[in-house]
C-alpha cells in the first residue's frame, strides 16, 4: 500500500557515526521485518510500518539543499531506499543524481538487490555501500523478512557491487538464534562474495520490540556473534560493531 506525501525537507542532521545527514525517500517499509526498529523510533503503530509513505517531491526538495553543504549523506538510515516501492517510483535513483551531480559521498545501506539497477550511478560517486544479511536459510528470512529478497540475491549484490569497484560491506545484524550451527557456513558465503569489511549488530531491544520477538520465540545469539567476528576475522576481513 502506497500513500503520497510531500516533504519539507530531504535532509536531516544525522547522530549516526560517520554520517552527515539522513535522507529516507520513503516512510515505513514494505519488507516488513519482525526485528526493525523503526517503528519505535518514527512513533508509529508495526501494523502501520508497510504502508510505505512515497516522499514524492524529495528529490526537488534535496536539489535546493545540497547547494550549501558538504559531508555523507546516509541513504536509507531508517527505512530501506530499494524496497520495492523504489521500483515504481524511482525517487532514490532521482536523489543518487542529485548527490552524484554535487560530489557528494554517500552512504547507502539496503536489503535489496534492485540497488544494482543504480550500479552505474553508484559506481561514480564517493562513498560505501552495505548490505543487510542475516541468515542462509530462505524459510528464517520468510518469517523475520517477509517481504525482503532472499538471502541469495543479497550476496549476489554484494559480489557485483564489489566486483565493480564499489566500497562495500556486510552488515551482519541482528544476529539471531537461526545462526547459530551454521556459522561457519554464513561467513564463508559473505566471503565469497569478495566483500573485505563486515559490520556485526547485536539484537537491541526496545520495549514493544522485545515483545513483538518473545511473541514469535525470536532471540539473539551472543554465541553466534562471537563466533561470526572469529571467523570472518579468521577470513580476513576487517570486522566492526555497528554500535
Amino acid at each position: 500500500m502506497f500513500e503520497t506525501v510531500k516533504c519539507k525537507r530531504a535532509l536531516s542532521p544525522s547522530g549516526l557515526p560517520g554520517i552527515d545527514y539522513a535522507l529516507n525517500p520513503y516512510g515505513g517499509c514494505e519488507h516488513g521485518c519482525v526485528y526493525c526498529y523503526g517503528p519505535e523510533v518514527t512513533h508509529t503503530e508495526f501494523g502501520q510500518w508497510r504502508i510505505v509513505k512515497v516522499r514524492s517531491n524529495i528529490a526537488e526538495r534535496l536539489a535546493k539543499e545540497v547547494r550549501n553543504i558538504d559531508g555523507t549523506v546516509g541513504v536509507g538510515t531508517v527505512t530501506d531506499p530499494y524496497q520495492y516501492a523504489e521500483k515504481r517510483f524511482m525517487l532514490t535513483s532521482q536523489c543518487l543524481e542529485v548527490l552524484r551531480s554535487a560530489g557528494l559521498r554517500v552512504h547507502v545501506h539496503t536489503k535489496s538487490d534492485l540497488i544494482l539497477r543504480d550500479l552505474d550511478i553508484i559506481s561514480g560517486m564517493k562513498g560505501e555501500v552495505g548490505i543487510t544479511i542475516t541468515t542462509l536459510d530462505e524459510k528464517a528470512s520468510h518469517v523475520t523478512e517477509p517481504g525482503a529478497p532472499l538471502p541469495a540475491r543479497r550476496l549476489d549484490a554484494l559480489r557485483e557491487l564489489t566486483c565493480a569497484g564499489v566500497d562495500t560491506y556486510a552488515l551482519v545484524g541482528p544476529v539471531l538464534r537461526f545462526l547459530e550451527g551454521r556459522e561457519e557456513e554464513f561467513v564463508e558465503a559473505v566471503a565469497s562474495t569478495g566483500v573485505r569489511r563486515m559490520c556485526i549488530d547485536r539484537l537491541n531491544l526496545r520495549p514493544l520490540l522485545s515483545q513483538r520477538l518473545d511473541r514469535m520465540g525470536i532471540t539473539g545469539s551472543a554465541e553466534a556473534l562471537e563466533k561470526i567476528r572469529r571467523l570472518a576475522g579468521d577470513s580476513g576481513m576487517e570486522v566492526t560493531d555497528v554500535f
